[in-house]
């Protein structure tokens, strides 16, 4: 029995977890549900998925002509801007996004973590090896969403509120106290749950999406010609005729594009049809009609450059204005926020972050999570950026290269998914990734001039991030593998307990196990220390597997070993509450079923220390896997098992 992420399983035997790979084609539950008419979950999509993408006409095309880059703001200019912005919804958005990348759901979740295991799972199942590559850059892009999650919040709230100073010009010096009042706002209603207030996010969405449109017809009646930037060699001659500025142009255009991968990650609530729908009917031309309708407002008045989406209103619909931009802000701060719980709940599942404290907000959907630590995290690092830098244009600098970065990432695994989930060519497949990788290499690049401006943030955040992520598979890894040295197999205790050698007392002890074919550390050390058995005794092993669900065909494993000793295995998918419990009481068979409420739980809780031959770098990384292996959530919350039925049997581990 070894630990590690090998192509069967990964076990976890502190919590008695493993990670189960399995196949992952199909979509289907088992379940019959009521389904919502379509039309409203395209509302409810709108709410969710497009806020942040929504919130870009706010800054993106200012910054394409702002700061010692900016291109000079004539007509021609102008036209040729909105065209790369345009043709970059288009080619990124609408057809490498919503027309195939949208396709590789792992049983209809999105997300770069999902992928990863997709394409793990499909490799196995064709006799490869495990892709540790893959796992890397799953890895990699989770981190760097975690990056853009701090930054979102951030310069939507105070691009929004910016608007003040348009609208409302004497409240100008309140701007950065407002962003922050607003920010601790939003931060604190996370542990109540957005379930209620999710109603009107769509609701408000379309108001804001409608409002774009209308504001870019306002301004494109006046300049027709502006429309000329539909045709996309507008956009090639314009970075031909700026090539000096082509780097900075298209990191600006790339901001119109950033919510780009949030429509993957939201697949799992919505389904593809919704998504798909609301872009093209209400979505992609409201975005179109604005961006022209800036260059169109800038075609007549050049100075309006210090914020051409506000001044594109008349002024009595200015302040209106600025408090619905702030709502669609706050919405697109929330989608981003409840997307960081989730990534952090799946992450947690697969084992690549300790167990953390999770809070599920609704009795009715177990994807509506609350994790305080991640919400203090963020909520800390977003004031911190808003006083830090204090404007939206200084934030841009800081902005994109985290999503360019996931996206080039996800265009990276696209090769590997088109061939092992879809049976592609090596040859098609690796077509269609250089065609995405054009795309999103032109935008990475263009991304690393900001490094120096504030890119770096983002950066060294997710590198963090990522480095965690390693450090608990690594020390997971050494201590499973320092522990299996010292196990003793079942069959040892089966005869042990045929000859009489323990004493055993009444009741139900579940053990949760690492996996079946050893004796817990827990119930060596219960051995040891109280020298007796239960008369019934549940080897209790948890699987996560690499799918959203477990299907009920699968979702629970028993075995009875004799002399009352029963192995058990769960299975959860990433996406499900391992409730512990209640799995146990529905899903054993008849015969094997007990009350879990009346028995009783034994966890091992281990202390560990370094040991004085570990090298430098190894002493680093134990030391930090310690402390989060410390710090990390008890298993008693996390499976949700009855606090009052639970003991713990502690031990110190020299790694």
């Amino acid at each position: 029995m070894v630990f590690r992420w090998s192509a069967i399983e990964q076990p976890d035997w502190k919590a008695g977890r493993t990670i189960r790979f399995a196949t992952m084609n199909q979509h289907s539950d088992g379940h019959s549900v009521h389904k919502p008419s379509l039309a409203a979950v395209t509302l409810a999509a709108l709410g969710i998925v497009f806020g942040d993408i929504g919130t870009s006409p706010l800054y993106a095309f200012r910054a394409c002509f702002s700061g010692n880059h900016g291109a000079p703001v004539d007509p021609t200019n102008l036209i040729g801007a909105a065209s790369l912005i345009v043709w970059s919804l288009i080619l990124v958005v609408s057809v490498k996004y919503l027309f195939i990348i949208l396709r590789l759901d792992n049983r209809g979740e999105g997300g770069i973590l999902a992928l990863s295991a997709l394409i793990r799972s499909n490799v196995r199942r064709l006799g490869g090896r495990d892709p540790k590559s893959v796992l890397y850059l799953g890895l990699a892009g989770a981190a760097l969403i975690y990056a853009d999650g701090m930054l979102t919040p951030a310069i939507s709230v105070l691009s929004a509120v910016e608007g003040l100073s348009v609208s409302a010009p004497v409240v100008a010096d309140w701007i950065l106290p407002i962003c922050v009042a607003i920010l601790v706002l939003l931060f604190t209603i996370q542990r109540h749950g957005t379930g209620k207030v999710g109603v009107l996010f769509g609701p408000v969405v379309l108001l804001w999406f409608f409002t774009l449109g209308a504001l870019g017809i306002r301004a494109l009646v006046q300049h027709p010609e502006v429309l000329l930037g539909l045709n996309p060699q507008a956009g090639f001659l314009f970075l031909i005729h700026e090539w000096q500025h082509a780097f900075p142009l298209l990191a600006s255009v790339f901001l119109a594009v950033t919510g780009g991968e949030a429509l993957y990650a939201d697949l799992g609530h919505f389904g593809v049809k919704p998504i798909r729908m609301a872009w093209f009917s209400v979505v992609f031309p409201g975005l179109a009609l604005n961006y022209l309708g800036q260059a169109a407002l800038l075609t007549a008045d050049p100075g309006a450059i210090t914020n051409p989406f506000f001044l594109l209103a008349p002024d009595y619909l200015r302040l209106p204005l600025t408090v619905l931009a702030t709502c669609a802000a706050i919405i697109a701060s929330q989608a981003l926020i409840s997307g960081a719980f989730s990534l952090t709940t799946q992450a947690v599942q697969l084992g690549c972050l300790p167990r953390v404290r999770i809070r599920y907000t609704s009795e009715h959907s177990a994807g509506q999570v609350y994790v305080p630590a991640v919400n203090h995290l963020l909520a800390v690092a977003c004031i911190i950026l808003v006083l830090s830098f204090g404007s939206s244009a200084a934030l841009e600098g800081a902005y994109g290269i985290a999503i360019a970065l996931t996206m080039t990432i996800t265009s990276m695994l696209f090769y590997s998914a088109a061939l092992s989930t879809w049976a592609w060519s090596k040859w098609r497949a690796a077509l269609v990734t250089l065609l995405f990788l054009a795309v999103d290499g032109a935008f990475l690049a263009a991304n690393t001039h900001k490094i120096r401006e504030g890119g770096w943030l983002p950066l060294v955040v997710g590198t963090a991030i990522f480095f965690i992520m390693l450090t608990w598979i690594w020390g997971r890894a050494r201590l499973y593998a320092r522990l299996s040295k010292e196990s003793l197999p079942i069959d040892a205790l089966l005869q042990d307990l045929r000859r009489g050698c323990i004493h055993r007392v009444s009741g139900t002890a579940v053990y949760m196990s690492g996996r079946g074919d050893t004796v817990p550390t827990a119930l060596l050390h219960n051995l040891k220390h109280n020298q007796v058995l239960h008369e019934r005794v549940v080897l209790l092993h948890v699987e996560t597997l690499d799918q959203p669900h477990a299907e009920s065909i699968d979702a629970a494993d028993h075995g009875d070993l004799g002399e009352g000793i029963h192995r058990v295995t769960l299975r959860f998918g990433f996406a499900d509450t391992p409730d512990v419990p209640e799995a146990l009481k529905l899903r054993l068979p008849e015969t094997a079923r007990f009350n879990p409420g009346k028995a009783t739980f034994f966890l091992g809780r281990e202390t560990y220390g370094v040991g004085k031959n570990a090298s430098l770098l190894d002493r680093l990384r134990l030391v930090v896997f310690a402390a989060m292996a410390r710090n990390a959530s008890p298993a008693t919350a996390y499976f949700r098992l009855p606090p009052g039925r639970v003991v713990e049997l502690g031990a110190q581990i020299t790694l």
